[in-house]
């Protein structure tokens, strides 16, 4: 199991802000823009995201973290298996991804998910 990226979540009630401040000063491209949650994407050897989001997808709440996995199963396992209830998932979800949230242990919401 591997980790592929990490995206950190902001809850907004405006998109358009996001998009001048992330967007348009700072320069960062739209990589994502679903409606409820727009990820930027700044260009380099590390490729830094952001995401905003004025709900989580599905009818969820935002998550603070989305980490993006190769074996979302065997994250999932080790999961359970430590002892961290799953919240919601997993599922397959309309625009691709199959994920499940979790919270770690400072009880931050965190999105696990594999693009399929």
């Amino acid at each position: 199991m591997a980790v592929r990226r990490i995206v950190a979540n902001l809850a907004v009630d405006r998109l358009d802000a996001a998009k001048t401040f992330y967007g348009d000063v700072l320069g960062m491209e739209i990589g994502l823009d679903l409606g409820w949650i727009m990820t930027f994407v700044a260009h380099g050897n590390m490729a830094p995201q952001i995401s905003v989001m004025t709900e989580g997808g599905s009818g969820t709440p935002v998550p603070d973290l989305s980490i993006e996995v190769d074996d979302l199963s065997d994250v999932q396992r080790k999961m359970q298996a430590a002892g961290f209830e799953i919240e919601y998932g997993p599922t397959s979800e309309p625009w691709g991804v199959t994920r499940f949230y979790v919270r770690d242990p400072f009880g931050r919401l965190v999105n696990i998910l594999v693009h399929r």
